[in-house]
């Protein structure tokens, strides 16, 4: 029941829905709130935890997906080339864990940890801890590795971490929603936050000067059960299911469709604890779903099922910023 209200919200937020207007004096004390404390933390009445080393937060000023783990992917890789040793950072949303922080590996239990730092354990290759205090996340990082840099998946608004540079990733689709505050609204964070941060990512097309354009490549499928991989153009024109838990299943949708597959789609809620009988259907058509989902159908799925791994790709002028940030405000 929580999950279903949970995406009819997203639903009335993004689409335009009607929500009560009863709801709208609650936005405005949120957004009260919100300001009050950042306003407590930039005059240090609330205090900061720095770290020894820096930290890169990725997030964004909206409830649901906008594309900060394929990001925060590339951002992995991008560090490594330029001669640094990261670790990740994470909330470890979704996770039942009864202790934090919790370390992650790829061995580590979806239920237990969250999906997100799973699938990024699979793909970064970069020591990840998990909880709800970053501080302490990032401390046993330090404790327990030889990272030199820490990049944070989420936590724009965990204020209590200092960080020296802040990004924050836009849904370029559904950008803002109908722009009100929570819960009227999907805005975390007033719009007016964006000023602040250092860089501004759009997943999509951009609208404003000083934002950057992401976009999500994908050409393989690869088999749960057999590890088999097939190009997507392999399943062009083939009747296939589609089934997405994220924040935002039509970006999944689409990049199908724009490969040419036929699909029925099967739209799920953010992070769903998905069981058999979410990807199991009377035929055999195909499943695909996204690689976030597949971390939990890993233990009851059949060569019917199939997910695909996509990569960020980054303008040039956004790795271009990102390098005379690196310069100016880490390396000094």
């Amino acid at each position: 029941m929580k999950q279903k209200i949970a995406r009819w919200l997203q639903d009335a937020w993004y689409k335009e829905m009607y929500i009560s207007s009863a709801l709208m004096p609650i936005s405005m004390l949120y957004v009260d709130a919100m300001r009050f404390r950042s306003f407590l933390y930039r005059t240090g009445f609330k205090k900061k935890t720095k770290l020894a080393v820096p930290v890169i937060i990725v997030g964004n000023i909206t409830v649901g997906g906008t594309g900060k783990t394929p990001l925060i992917l590339w951002m992995a890789r991008f560090l490594k080339q330029q001669g640094y040793k990261p670790g990740i950072i994470s909330r470890g949303y979704g996770g039942s864990a009864e202790q934090w922080p919790q370390w992650v590996d790829s061995q580590s239990s979806p239920e237990l940890v969250g999906d997100e730092p799973v699938l990024m354990a699979n793909r970064s290759g970069c020591p990840i801890v998990v909880g709800p205090e970053r501080a302490k996340a990032g401390q046993m990082l330090l404790d327990k590795t030889s990272c030199d840099i820490i990049l944070s998946d989420d936590g724009l608004q965990h204020y209590a971490l200092e960080r020296d540079i802040e990004i924050a990733v836009i849904d370029g689709q559904r950008r803002f929603g109908n722009g009100y505050a929570l819960p009227c609204g999907p805005l975390r964070e007033p719009i007016e936050r964006l000023q602040s941060v250092d860089l501004v990512v759009v997943n999509g097309e951009v609208e404003e000067e000083n934002e950057f354009a992401m976009s999500m490549q994908g050409e393989v499928a690869v088999n749960l059960l057999t590890k088999e991989e097939k190009l997507l153009s392999d399943f062009n024109w083939l009747p296939s299911h589609a089934l997405a838990g994220i924040g935002n299943p039509k970006r999944f949708f689409d990049l199908l469709e724009q490969k040419k597959i036929s699909i029925e789609k099967h739209a799920f809620p953010d992070h769903h604890k998905f069981t058999a009988a979410d990807i199991v259907f009377n035929d055999d058509k195909p499943v695909l779903m996204t690689e976030k989902d597949a971390v939990k159908c890993f233990d009851f799925a059949s060569e019917q099922h199939w997910f695909v791994p996509v990569k960020a790709k980054l303008e040039q002028q956004f790795i271009d910023k990102l390098l005379t940030l690196i310069k100016e405000k880490i390396r000094g």
